[in-house]
């Protein structure tokens, strides 16, 4: 079994924007245009098999996308929060407020303040950033 560990101690930041159309590759075969920003303290993730764990600091995201398929936009902040991750199912315990929707062929997600649930191939209840989900792809 190999395992994988990926750290971030620091502060990390990220943004950028996208778009993809009409490409052979995965992910890229439907028009689609988005952007994201992300920035947070602490960051440690580890990986072996189908198990996956990570762990972060205070961070926060947003982003939004559009395709030919569906459109959504999500805003994030955590103050912390622990997850964990056995195969299809998932297990999220933080306390965090995402606020924001999405609508397409991967299902349905609605959520405020960090309460809310996702309906599709991945299925999940949030309550105040603690969430529980479980996919089936």
């Amino acid at each position: 079994m190999e395992m994988k560990m990926y750290a971030k101690k620091n502060v990390y930041t990220q943004a950028g924007k996208y778009a993809h159309g009409h490409e052979d590759k995965p992910g890229k075969r439907i028009p689609k245009a988005g952007v994201y920003a992300e920035a947070g303290v602490g960051r440690a993730r580890a990986e072996a098999s189908i198990f996956e764990a990570e762990a972060k600091g205070p961070n926060a995201s947003a982003g939004a996308e559009v395709s030919l398929v569906g459109l959504g936009a999500m805003a994030r902040a955590e103050i912390a929060s622990a997850s964990a991750k056995a195969g299809p199912v998932g297990v999220k315990v933080g306390l965090g407020v995402d606020t924001g929707a999405s609508i397409g062929l991967g299902g349905v997600e609605a959520k405020f303040l960090g309460t809310g649930i996702s309906l599709g191939p991945k299925t999940s209840v949030s309550v105040l950033g603690s969430e529980a989900s479980c996919s089936v792809m």
